[in-house]
């Protein structure tokens, strides 16, 4: 990062009052009859409703539209393990992005606790106060037990976007860019570099897709994933393959490199010998394991993605998690399964393919944007995106059998109007509350 960005970042979080978030009223307390309903005794009545019925808390609390960001900070970003309060700027601008773009409440929560179990326990704990749960920056391997067990034992969405979120943007890009170079799934071979919770989810929610298992080259920091070694997680076993290969010789021929790894990993001498039209998505933060004019010139055909904004193919979980979150409680959605995922992805996917508003077009830089090798994927900022994936997502959770409020999408129309309009609604106190800073 170049010291005028970092002092840039810096100013940004401290000033005009430190962090991203804020909690405000959104009920009227200035008079005495408002403090009567709003506390004593008027709150009382509220309480033994949903001591009747625990589904009342929908309508008498804000639960249903609250989201917990946790994390321990075991694995914050590209930083590593830097700790519960170190991830916190993280959390909040988590908690920010909900808001922004799915107008979801969030509480960010920060915990000294590394230990799986204990925080499996702790997590747990909170299940009256939550609609759902967002994990965030667990290291791997224990960030697959624990969002397992969360999911099996809690009644609320469990969702560790590190893993899911990347899998589902990057899925809608393989989906595209197979499109365009008329392939199928099934016949690619891919390359995975980064074996942690990313990669991994990945590699599963692509074997979801159609990807073989087989034709997924998984490497970690001690090379290929291989039936010899005797080092292995039962998350990283399953991606075994026979026999031990180099990175150079497994990109031999290979259809996808995806790489969750570290900058400059990936050669332009090793992109020469994929397949035509290779599909890379150099997805390490904050550098990429290769950039976009390296690729490019060493391969002009290549279909090129990464988590940067400012080149094409932009991979980022902002353009899928807060919406998967929003048609999951807006169905009452007990979990998040695979069938809302794909319906995320797919949906991602068909999006791109729509003509792109002149709006997004001068938000992204002003270079016209047309479903390509560099348009695989929806700009973040694509404010379709809201009306464009809830009603996929919800739709995939009410026919999976999942969502508790099906009555939801006997009107998708008008869903579609009540989502345009609350982000309008939001978007419009926010720039409103930041001014008021100013």
């Amino acid at each position: 990062m170049s010291s005028n960005l970092a002092q840039e970042a810096l100013q940004y979080h401290e000033f005009p009052r430190p962090g991203k978030l804020e909690v405000l009223p959104c009920k009227s307390c200035f008079s005495v009859q408002d403090l009567t309903l709003a506390y004593s005794p008027g709150v009382a009545e509220p309480c033994l409703r949903i001591q009747e019925d625990p589904a009342a808390a929908a309508l008498y609390t804000g639960k249903s539209n609250l989201v917990a960001v946790i994390s321990n900070g075991t694995a914050v970003l590209g930083l590593g393990n830097i700790g519960a309060a170190a991830s916190k700027p993280v959390m909040e601008g988590k908690g920010l992005l909900f808001k922004i773009y799915a107008d979801i409440d969030v509480f960010d929560l920060e915990l000294n606790v590394t230990q799986p179990e204990k925080l499996i326990e702790v997590i747990k704990t909170m299940e009256p106060t939550f609609g759902a749960i967002n994990l965030e920056d667990i290291k791997a391997p224990e960030c697959f037990m624990v969002e397992e067990r969360l999911r099996q034992e809690m009644n609320i969405p469990v969702f560790h976007d590190d893993q899911h979120g990347t899998a589902v943007i990057s899925g809608a890009a393989l989906l595209n860019a197979a499109d365009l170079t008329n392939r199928h799934l099934e016949d690619m071979k891919c390359v995975v570099v980064g074996a942690g919770a990313a990669g991994i989810a990945c590699a599963r929610f692509y074997m979801a897709l159609g990807v073989r298992r087989e034709n997924i080259y998984m490497f970690d920091s001690r090379g290929l994933i291989h039936t010899g070694r005797l080092d292995l997680h039962a998350t990283k076993a399953q991606f075994a393959q026979s026999e031990e290969c180099s990175l150079e010789v497994a990109l031999q021929g290979a259809d996808i490199f995806l790489g969750l790894s570290k900058k400059g990993l990936l050669k332009p001498e090793m992109v020469k010998t994929m397949a035509p039209h290779p599909i890379i998505f150099a997805c390490a933060n904050p550098d990429p394991e290769i950039t976009y004019d390296d690729a490019k010139a060493a391969r002009p055909d290549c279909i090129m993605g990464s988590g940067r904004s400012d080149w094409p193919n932009q991979v980022n979980n902002v353009s899928c998690f807060p919406y998967i979150f929003r048609a999951a409680l807006d169905v009452h959605a007990t979990c998040i399964n695979e069938p809302m995922k794909i319906a995320a992805a797919r949906a991602l996917a068909d999006l791109a393919k729509q003509p792109v508003p002149e709006s997004v077009v001068k938000a992204s830089g002003g270079k016209p944007l047309e479903f390509g090798i560099d348009y695989v994927i929806p700009k973040p900022l694509d404010p379709r995106m809201i009306e464009y994936l809830c009603p996929a997502i919800a739709e995939a959770a009410i026919i999976s059998g999942v969502a508790k409020n099906p009555e939801l999408l006997n009107n998708v129309e008008a869903y579609k109007a009540a989502l345009k309009s609350r982000i309008a609604h939001v978007s419009k106190r926010t720039h409103a509350l930041v001014d008021s800073y100013k």
